[in-house]
């Protein structure tokens, strides 16, 4: 192992799920200022929930072969940001395609 596995998988886990968004027009590719804003504040809210959890000695970085071993904070992997960040999108990329492809409901009075 090189180190770099996991970033790898999931920058190309990223890089499917933009395809799918282009694709279909789920997210980015339907509203981009408005998913910009939506996915910049999910990442934001986890990043603040990994920190709070780091501060009180909940979560710390584990060793693994396959992460790069680059760190933005102590205890805080580089990974843990793309992760974030493909957990923001997936959330809204699948919300976008239950509100597409699932039929309406109907709202009884």
């Amino acid at each position: 192992m090189t180190g770099w596995e996991y970033l790898a998988a999931l920058l190309a886990a990223l890089g499917c799920m933009a395809l799918m968004d282009h694709r279909w027009r789920l997210f980015f590719w339907d509203a981009p200022r408005r998913a910009a804003a939506v996915l910049g504040a999910g990442i934001v809210l986890f990043l603040l929930w990994d920190l709070a959890g780091i501060g009180l000695g909940v979560f710390e970085r584990g060793d693994s072969p396959g992460m790069s071993g680059i760190e933005i904070l102590p205890e805080l992997p580089i990974e843990e940001l793309f992760f974030v960040t493909f957990l923001c999108y997936l959330t809204m990329v699948l919300h976008g395609l239950l509100e597409r492809f699932l039929p309406a409901r109907e709202t009884r009075p």
